[in-house]
């Protein structure tokens, strides 16, 4: 699946010590597992979770999902050992924190080589800190290479909240202007976008606002803490039927012998142009993507 039509709508976090989680994680709707060995490790708990993490990994079973290991961050005594064994369980890709820098991306990919992890495995970068923030340009630039692609950034405004002592308030009003820098650094270089974690997880109303606003602000998806939050995660990220039909009517327009060599028509009274064109074709990728997860 190409990487810029692969759904990415839900990836639910997975503390590594917790072995029936994991197992679980299995048989649940969700496009992304990531195993984490960070923030739900305690310290003196971080080696024996580390290899529950490549054990499972390697052990496979998640099927169409994409499964990660967020590992800690290389300025931590556990963090080169956390990504050689990432890089070593076959993961589809690394979750780092608080990524700051264009070095700290280089460090983490020769890191990743040195591990022996296949030139494909991608990074996906969490954007939490002020710093972070300030150079998201630079680090969403350094992103695409032939090896070890960043592939998604992910927000982390609890961080964000905590460096910037910003409030988490529920429209969000004071991180907005970082949300959409992260945004347009992202699409500026092909990258997937996720939005932050929503922390009361028995607060649907909230949490479904939430992610409406994350995926008008351009998110792709959403990071989660509980499977609760799978369902209407996915449902608010998923293409509705309206934009598959209206999708599928532009594409086979533009398709006809007439309009081949066109760059803008008329459908149903409306001006549509080659750039929606794109949009149509990736809107229905993304729906076909999902009905083929689905059956």
């Amino acid at each position: 699946m190409a990487e810029q039509n692969r759904p990415r709508r839900s990836a639910l976090y997975m503390p590594a010590p917790n072995d029936r989680a994991l197992e679980k994680a299995k048989s649940l709707n969700i496009d992304a597992v990531i195993v984490d060995l960070e923030d739900s490790v305690a310290p003196d708990a971080k080696s024996e979770a580390r290899a529950k993490a490549s054990a499972a990994v390697q052990a496979g079973g998640y099927g169409r999902r994409e499964v990660l290991i967020r590992v800690n961050g290389l300025n931590t005594e556990w963090g080169k050992d956390d990504i050689l064994a990432a890089a070593a369980s076959g993961a589809d890709a690394v979750c780092v924190p608080k990524v700051e820098s264009v070095d700290q991306l280089t460090a983490i990919r020769t890191v990743l080589d040195e591990g022996g992890a296949p030139a494909e495995t991608g990074i996906w970068a969490m954007m939490e800190t002020p710093r972070a923030i300030l150079d998201v340009h630079k680090i969403a630039a350094a992103g695409p290479a032939d090896r070890y692609p960043v592939t998604v950034l992910l927000l982390g405004t609890n961080d964000l909240a905590k460096e910037t002592r910003a409030a988490l308030t529920p429209d969000r009003l004071p991180m907005l202007a970082w949300l959409s820098q992260c945004v347009v650094a992202a699409r500026a270089y092909g990258l997937d976008i996720l939005d932050s974690v929503y922390n009361n997880f028995r607060d649907e109303d909230g949490f479904r606002r939430e992610c409406v606003q994350g995926r008008d602000l351009g998110m792709d998806g959403k990071t989660l803490i509980h499977p609760n939050q799978i369902g209407p995660c996915n449902e608010v990220f998923s293409p509705g039927d309206e934009d598959i039909d209206w999708s599928r009517k532009v594409i086979a327009a533009f398709d006809t012998p007439e309009n081949a060599n066109k760059g803008v028509i008329t459908i149903d009274g409306k001006m549509v142009e080659l750039l929606h064109l794109d949009i149509a074709r990736r809107t229905v990728a993304i729906a076909d993507a999902i009905a083929a997860d689905a059956g």
